[in-house]
């Protein structure tokens, strides 16, 4: 019980560290114009949200690393190998999306950083995961236990894990078109993984990822208050990028990569639907969908965005409670 304990305080500590860091964070980015630019591709539903300040991701970001900084100085906590991947991830991409968005504001545009640029971030935060995790005696297997197969990848497994940290990264990214949509899923996401987490424990350290998830959770909790419809602030890739990489990290870890495509079916869905359009056009010039990724489609059939989101959290949720029973009793 006592992880239990320890992983309710890091939420209640994410939460309202959240709450305050966005009270004095949001009217700051104002001043200092970190606007959205609404891009044309969306103003039809869209337009009234251009200037929302953005990077609002440091409103979960920065309280997530500050409470467990706490939980470290009380003594609930301890620095493990698995702990600093998931701080390392977490940062790093929380670094490449907060320049992505200071470059976007700084030239007025959506272009940010080259697709070029963005990949060889990531391949260089794959590669130092992957010798920090094999050096650590981590192992390079592929493992689904309920099936009894396990695959030794070996060098191949650096690829894999540079797959699911850009698919998961950039799927986050692409769900992130609607007021809490992106928050809430993560939100849920984490919490799984969280509960998940508490039975992993042949994974050294299996404890602070939990409660770093935990953390998390709370923090995300805090941020929605402020990024729920109508919202006053939006993530950016500074937290899209951040969380859909750590997602992928914590899966990882915990060697549960089965259950990330489950945890994350929405945001799976999302970049599908992306994926499926670009093909469809480039390929037989039609359109699959009104228009991609999918919430969008929705929003072009006349669904309001509020319920889209409502929609979309119920599904994510109850695919988190079917990877909790597939990750934990089955």
């Amino acid at each position: 019980m006592l992880i239990l304990a320890k992983s309710i305080l890091g939420l209640m500590l994410g939460f309202f560290i959240a709450i305050v860091i966005g009270w004095f964070l949001i009217p700051m980015l104002k001043k200092l114009k970190c606007g959205q630019n609404i891009s044309e591709y969306t103003a039809f539903a869209h337009a009234s949200k251009n200037g929302t300040p953005t990077i609002g991701g440091l409103i979960f970001i920065i309280p997530t690393i500050l409470a467990m900084f706490i939980l470290y100085l009380r003594g609930s906590l301890e620095i493990t190998h698995s702990l600093l991947i998931v701080l390392f991830v977490f940062i790093s991409y929380a670094a490449l999306g907060f320049v992505d968005d200071y470059l976007k504001i700084k030239q007025h545009n959506n272009k940010g950083l080259s697709i070029v640029q963005k990949l060889l971030v990531q391949v260089l935060i794959a590669l130092i995961f992957f010798l920090i995790y094999m050096k650590g005696g981590g192992d390079a297997n592929v493992t689904i236990t309920s099936l009894g197969i396990s695959i030794n990848m070996g060098w191949v497994y650096g690829l894999f894990i540079l797959f699911l940290l850009v698919g998961s990264s950039n799927a986050v990214n692409l769900t992130d078109g609607l007021d809490g949509l992106a928050g809430g899923l993560s939100l849920i996401a984490f919490l799984s993984f969280g509960i998940i987490t508490w039975g992993t424990s042949w994974v050294e350290g299996y404890q602070e990822i939990a409660i770093f998830c935990f953390i998390l959770v709370g923090s995300i909790l805090g941020f929605l208050v402020y990024n729920t419809h109508p919202a006053k602030v939006f993530m950016g890739d500074t937290g899209s990028l951040a969380l859909g990489a750590t997602l992928a990290a914590v899966a990882i870890l915990t060697k549960h990569e089965l259950s990330l495509a489950v945890i994350g079916g929405i945001f799976v869905i999302e970049a599908l639907s992306s994926i499926i359009q670009i093909y469809s056009i480039r390929k037989f010039n039609k359109k699959v969908f009104l228009m991609a990724p999918i919430h969008h489609h929705f929003e072009k059939l006349g669904w309001k965005e509020t319920d889209i989101v409502k929609m979309f959290w119920i599904v994510g949720f109850m695919l988190g409670m079917v990877a909790i029973y597939y990750g934990v009793w089955l």
